[in-house]
């Protein structure tokens, strides 16, 4: 079968699989709200607002993103951003078996830095799409992992021109299938991984700022597929992850993120309960990411595309509730979604999305930091459409259990049960251009108000157990 009828074959399959996934996600009631959220060192519940920086450093000779101090302050200006999910890569962390690059991770960390003198919380998440860049002579198409890691066994790899086909290319298939051992030829494999996470955790265990680890992006079983590899191989792995993190670092979070290729498009997922061996609540958190099938291909947000789209972040959206409730209840941070914001309607789906993440309890990193049409900015520094999308009102950090949160312009509502134990205030980010005149507050008491930041700090009385309304508006 000629690659293109694979193509379209896979894709018929995919949107009837899809579309039944939907019907029974839409039919079968499940939780509406995340149970719990990430906290800060203060006991504040975290709201993530950022993005994921950047794509640019999956290639790059020093696997670092072509980002500077300057432009996180550009994007903390306009967009009150306080989150970063920052990507790093298996193969500058460990470029040889058992030897690990300290200046790679000086410069993280140098960039960890900037977060955290901003205010920020920082989430390594540790990149790979198609393997590694050894799947192909010219290193142009894979990255994350390290050359001596990939193992195609001589199985050949065709070159196309959607990158997602790489997928379905043998020796990638291969690359994946001796990673999870389901070759039986290199069990060691996995050991160096969680090794390298190790050494990583062990480096940033002590830095306020990172928050969390992103155990692995867009996991991808080879010839192993669905629930079959989720609940295998993926959650092995995440479990023998989690237990050598846990030996130098008990308490940044772990972010496990599903099998992509379906979940992605609104498909359930199998994956297993992983144990936090730490002491006290576990500290696991759930990070799938959401590409609906007609954006992925290229379709705008309209006609029968935006229907189909609506009916997948409704299935995503249940989906995800049900793995976080399956997972111990864990908290959920949408790790990427995204698209060219030149489509036709793009603006409005990047609202559907941020409105949905908010109704449920998601954290959102979008996807990404790069320059160019997917991006806030343009290669000169110019603002794009999406910054004004994404320069929304929202909570940063609560001091209590958030129950509910929503925004519009001019104003923001937050319920929630304040936590005396809390060491610090409620903080939120209001759009200065939304409250030029300072903002309102019912259901609270105004501690700051810093117009240049857009962070309003608020003390919220509590009600014994009950929830407490905040009411913010533009004075």
């Amino acid at each position: 079968m000629v690659w293109g009828a694979r193509l379209w074959a896979a894709t018929a399959l995919v949107a009837l699989v899809a579309a039944g996934a939907i019907a029974a996600a839409v039919r079968t009631p499940g939780p509406e709200h995340v149970a719990s959220s990430l906290t800060d060192s203060h006991g504040r519940s975290l709201v993530q607002h950022g993005f994921s920086t950047a794509g640019s450093a999956k290639s790059s000779p020093d696997g670092l993103p072509d980002f500077t101090e300057d432009d996180l302050d550009a994007e903390h200006t306009d967009m009150g951003t306080n989150f970063v999910r920052f990507l790093i890569s298996w193969r500058m962390v460990e470029p040889s078996p058992g030897v690990y690059d300290e200046g790679y991770l000086d410069d993280v960390a140098e960039r960890v830095s900037w977060y955290a003198e901003r205010g920020y919380h920082v989430m390594l998440d540790m990149h790979q799409d198609l393997w590694s860049m050894a799947i192909t002579p010219d290193g142009a198409h894979g990255n994350g992992a390290p050359e001596w890691a990939t193992y195609m066994d001589g199985l050949p790899v065709a070159d196309h021109d959607m990158w997602e086909l790489y997928y379905l290319e043998p020796g990638v298939m291969r690359a994946f299938d001796n990673f999870w051992n389901t070759t039986g030829k290199h069990p060691e494999l996995q050991d160096h991984y969680a090794k390298a996470w190790q050494h990583v955790a062990e480096r940033f265990a002590d830095e306020d700022a990172v928050v969390a680890y992103d155990l692995m992006n867009e996991p991808y079983g080879g010839t192993m597929q669905g629930p079959r590899f989720e609940a295998g191989p993926l959650t092995e792995l995440y479990q023998t992850t989690i237990d050598a993190i846990r030996q130098v670092d008990a308490d940044t979070w772990a972010c496990l993120e599903p099998q992509a290729m379906g979940f992605n498009w609104g498909l359930p997922s199998g994956l297993g309960f992983v144990d936090d061996p730490r002491a006290g609540q576990p500290r696991i958190a759930f990070c799938p990411h959401l590409y609906p099938l007609p954006m992925d291909l290229g379709d705008g947000y309209t006609g029968a595309s935006k229907q189909l789209v609506d009916a997948t972040i409704d299935a995503w959206a249940g989906n995800v509730l049900r793995t976080a409730e399956a997972l111990g209840d864990v908290p959920v941070i949408l790790g990427e979604f995204g698209l060219n914001t030149t489509l036709d309607g793009a603006l409005d789906y990047v609202d559907a999305v941020y409105d949905m993440a908010a109704t449920t309890g998601m954290g959102v990193a979008y996807w990404s930091r790069d320059d160019g049409s997917w991006g806030p900015y343009e290669s000169d520094g110019t603002e794009r459409n999406l910054v004004t999308a994404l320069n929304r009102a929202y909570p940063r950090a609560v001091a209590g259990e958030i129950t509910e949160w929503s925004s519009g312009e001019g104003e923001l509502t937050l319920t929630m049960i304040p936590d005396a134990d809390a060491t610090a205030s409620t903080e939120i980010y209001l759009p200065a251009e939304e409250f030029p005149n300072g903002p309102e507050v019912d259901g609270a008491v105004i501690e700051a108000w810093l117009p240049d930041s857009g962070i309003l700090t608020v003390n919220v009385p509590a009600k014994g157990a009950d929830p407490v309304t905040v009411t913010v508006t533009a004075a």
